[in-house]
């Protein structure tokens, strides 16, 4: 093989086989990206299929009760004067 850059659109599997020697990063970055879509329609039904399930929502608000408060009494109810 000679010391030239191979073209993209000219020989790809050529400029995929140089570009995974000579610049791994950004190679196999493009790939783990490329596989991205791939996941998002691939993962929902292998989890529906072993029956994983999403968990219930995390509460987002404390639920407030439905009677009259209890009057609290103890620490710090007396005011004295100094």
């Amino acid at each position: 093989m000679s010391g030239t850059i191979p073209h993209f659109w000219a020989q790809p599997f050529r400029y995929l086989r140089w570009s995974a020697r000579e610049k791994p990063a950004y190679f196999y970055s493009c790939v783990i990206a490329g596989l991205g879509p791939v996941f998002l329609t691939v993962v929902p039904p292998v989890r529906k299929y072993f029956g994983d399930v999403n968990p219930a929502p995390i509460p987002v608000t404390y639920p407030i009760p439905t009677g009259p408060r209890k009057q609290l009494t103890g620490f710090d109810d007396d005011t004295e004067e100094a």
